[in-house]
């Protein structure tokens, strides 16, 4: 019996370090070594004004951690826009008529950025997927409209060569928040323009294994982080639930459910641009 007893607390010994192998192997996939671990980028900023520029709803899932942190620990005002109703999407699972899809992610976006704290949030008309082809010169003014109302400080996008996921509307809006920002600088005014410009950077070696095509058109156009933080994985999972119509785009992405995705990738990654020191021309 003495036997069989230490037989099974070996058996028992080798799972759990296999395990822990297979978690911390998973979990390397999910860290960019250049990021500084900091408690909130906002907060490292000193951001007291904070606006997130998006394609889609559902794409502040990528910013969970920044805006509930900035709300929450920092005591920032925070708002968003989202250039498209998300209506051209591809529904996981099926919960509306397709023609009313871009009603029913418009709700889902404003739902999910309320349950992060987020103090306003405005959802635009632009086309889902053709985002690259509208009027340019209409965006970046109604852009720079938004930035002088909410006087952000920090503003928060996508790398224009990148866009966290390789999506062109992403890199679209994150190109014309650039050209926005420059503008207002060249303009002058009581307000010129945020201090700070903050890109969601999403982790190289799980893009680069998992990935596909787009994955690597990412990893190679994208920067190194300088600051990683926590997630807000609890708020990310909430978050899907929200997005009732994409609640299983991360099965469908990546055939791996959502609370395993998050237990590997706890923390977003950003590249921050000191626009004093840097500024857009």
């Amino acid at each position: 019996m003495r036997k069989r007893w230490i037989a099974l607390i070996v058996v028992a010994a080798v799972l759990l370090v296999a395990v822990i192998g297979v978690y911390w192997a998973g979990r390397s996939l999910f860290h960019m070594p250049t990021a500084k671990g900091v408690d909130s980028v906002i907060g490292e900023l000193g951001g007291k004004r904070v606006l997130g520029v998006f394609a889609h709803p559902d794409d502040e899932q990528t910013v969970n951690g920044l805006f509930w942190r900035a709300k929450q620990q920092d005591g920032a005002y925070t708002a968003m826009i989202t250039a498209t109703a998300g209506e051209a999407g591809h529904q996981v699972p099926v919960v509306a008529r397709q023609q009313d899809l871009g009603i029913v992610r418009t709700a889902e976006a404003l739902k999910n950025s309320f349950n992060l704290g987020v103090d306003e949030h405005e959802v635009w008309d632009y086309p889902d997927g053709g985002v690259p082809d509208a009027d340019e010169q209409e965006i970046v003014d109604r852009l720079v409209a938004a930035m002088k109302r909410t006087r952000p400080d920090v503003v928060v996008g996508f790398w224009p060569a990148s866009g966290a996921t390789g999506h062109k509307d992403h890199m679209q809006m994150g190109h014309l928040t650039e050209r926005a920002i420059a503008q207002l600088a060249r303009d002058g005014g009581a307000y010129t323009g945020p201090g700070h410009l903050v890109y969601t950077i999403s982790p190289t070696p799980a893009l680069s294994m998992f990935g596909g095509e787009q994955g690597r058109l990412v990893v190679e156009n994208q920067p190194d982080p300088e600051y990683a933080m926590s997630a807000e994985t609890g708020k990310k999972l909430e978050g899907w639930r929200i997005h009732a119509s994409q609640e299983d785009y991360l099965q469908s992405a990546y055939s791996l459910p959502a609370w395993l995705v998050y237990l590997l990738w706890d923390q977003e990654f950003y590249h921050v641009r000191d626009l004093a020191a840097d500024p857009l021309r």
